[in-house]
């Protein structure tokens, strides 16, 4: 018999058998009589010093079931499911598809994924001209993403802009990592297929590039899944610390729902690539997040005739 199953026996009781130790012990019949099944073990060659007291029993029982709570899945409590449905929701009817609309915006036809890629010789203003109208729009669909939840809503309308001001532009990229290609390290956006060469043809720094891309791969590279996108994407929304923001605490404690949502959801699921340590990954990634959103500003205000092709972004980010 292996030894685990017969040190639950107890020292301190005093084991008889009943039919004169004349009991079968089987695979079928081990648990009929434990004097027998005892006695047989000790004939094997089990030593009698390894046979746990009661207390001792107890205590390993309880350290097993603490280990078994421990790794089993944990479970949203039904508010907590009810908050991802809601999110769900609003982040389908309004950021979900928009990557696919990005075609009506005149692309330049080098964008095109069946186009073949030769060095960049477009003019550059069609190039911004597209740029600028896709991050309008990006950032109107956030607008609606956010008018569509409740909790946000019931926020006064100045701590609303504010908390807009300082995460729509965070937000869009949370929604666009879905459609980065670790592979090619190109963002897909339905027919359309964006470089960083096309980044710095249109203007920007290759150094803030970089900075842009390397986020989105270590993101990708976490394979989140649609809940954890738009968990991440609220906690970016209800940042305390926005410039202009009044009620302070209650937003705080918005933002520390999704944060507490967020982590029950990542320990619930089953292991994945990159789970060690992903609830503290994403937690760098949105700060880091927030120095792209910076730099991203710098971008637009020193690209010229930029700012003044998208308004919208001029006004979030001033």
């Amino acid at each position: 018999r292996p030894k685990s199953s017969i040190r639950a026996a107890s020292k301190s009781t005093d084991l008889t058998c009943p039919f004169a130790g004349s009991c079968k012990v089987n695979k079928a019949q081990r648990r009929h009589c434990p004097a027998c099944r005892l006695q047989k073990c000790l004939e094997a060659g089990m030593k009698k010093e390894m046979i746990l007291s009661a207390e001792a029993l107890a205590a390993r029982r309880a350290k097993q079931a603490q280990r078994r709570a421990q790794q089993a899945p944990a479970q949203l409590s039904k508010a907590q499911q009810e908050l991802v449905q809601t999110l769900l929701g609003a982040h389908t009817r309004h950021v979900g598809t928009m990557f696919d609309q990005f075609v009506q915006f005149r692309p330049p036809a080098h964008l095109f994924t069946h186009h073949q890629r030769l060095p960049i010789t477009v003019p550059v203003l069609p190039l911004l001209m597209h740029f600028a109208e896709v991050n309008t729009f990006m950032v109107q669909q956030v607008i609606k993403f956010t008018k569509d939840l409740p909790l946000f809503r019931s926020l006064p309308m100045e701590d609303q802009i504010s908390l807009l001001k300082g995460a729509a532009v965070e937000i869009c990229h949370i929604a666009l990592n879905t459609t980065f290609c670790l592979q090619t390290q190109n963002f897909f956006c339905g027919p359309l297929r964006y470089t960083l060469e096309d980044g710095v043809h249109a203007g920007f720094q290759e150094e803030f590039l970089e900075l842009l891309f390397r986020f989105h791969a270590t993101l990708r590279r976490l394979q989140l899944q649609e809940p954890e996108y738009v968990l991440m994407a609220a906690m970016a929304l209800f940042s305390p610390d926005r410039p202009g923001v009044t009620q302070r605490e209650e937003i705080d404690r918005l933002q520390e729902v999704m944060a507490l949502t967020l982590h029950g959801y990542i320990k619930g699921q089953p292991p994945r690539p990159g789970d060690r340590f992903r609830y503290a990954k994403l937690l760098g990634l949105l700060a880091e997040l927030r120095s792209i959103n910076n730099a991203y500003g710098y971008q637009i205000q020193h690209i010229q005739g930029l700012s003044a092709m998208m308004p919208l972004l001029q006004e979030i980010c001033s």
